[in-house]
């Protein structure tokens, strides 16, 4: 997929230049387009990642040198590509879609990526929908126990934290894990859990 270059569009590795009279309907397409690079790159990453991973581990890390993204991003864009093969994504929704489900059973996955294509979801919507589908109380449980043993040193800094916050550690703890939650993914939303390394 390409931009067209037709003498009044040019484009280059740090600008696009426009033809001032450029027509509405173009300038629509045009970005468009833009938009369907920039998503499909994510996949492309992932994918190229993948590869890399399976075919030239003694390489791998020079091979990511060659971006100018951290690390992070890219190991996000690995585990959302794993966890879709290329016949289960969505077209027509964004890599921030599948990265947003990415954490959840295969057939949750299709159910959400269904919803928010049919209903024209934008990724933040879909992400809206899955909170108030867990705070439902339909969906509602029993509240589960979660033990957690920290050294001293750490459970002191904690402590601190929330003393500052005028919490109490168990609620900074609970307020801190829902920050997270809803915003677990570094540079590109989505997986609500830590995906693996991309190799050594």
């Amino acid at each position: 997929m390409s931009i067209p270059a037709n003498g009044r569009t040019t484009t280059r590795r740090t600008g696009l230049s426009l033809p001032p009279d450029l027509p509405l309907p173009e300038w629509r397409h045009l970005g468009q387009q833009i938009h369907v690079i920039a998503d499909s790159s994510a996949w492309w990453l992932g994918d190229w990642l993948i590869f890399g991973q399976e075919h030239y581990p003694d390489r791998y890390r020079q091979a990511l040198k060659q971006t100018s993204l951290d690390y992070q991003t890219l190991r996000n864009y690995a585990w959302v590509a794993r966890k879709f093969e290329p016949g289960r994504r969505r077209g027509k929704l964004s890599f921030q879609h599948h990265a947003e489900v990415a954490a959840l059973p295969e057939a949750e996955q299709e159910e959400w990526l269904t919803r928010a294509e049919e209903g024209g979801w934008t990724r933040n919507a879909l992400r809206r929908q899955i909170r108030m589908r867990r705070q439902s109380p339909e969906a509602a449980q029993e509240p589960g126990v979660v033990q957690v043993n920290v050294v001293a040193e750490r459970r002191i800094r904690w402590e601190r934290a929330a003393e500052t916050a005028g919490l109490g550690l168990m609620d900074w703890i609970i307020r801190m894990l829902d920050e997270a939650a809803d915003d677990p993914v570094p540079h590109i939303p989505g997986p609500a859990a830590d995906p693996p390394a991309l190799g050594a």
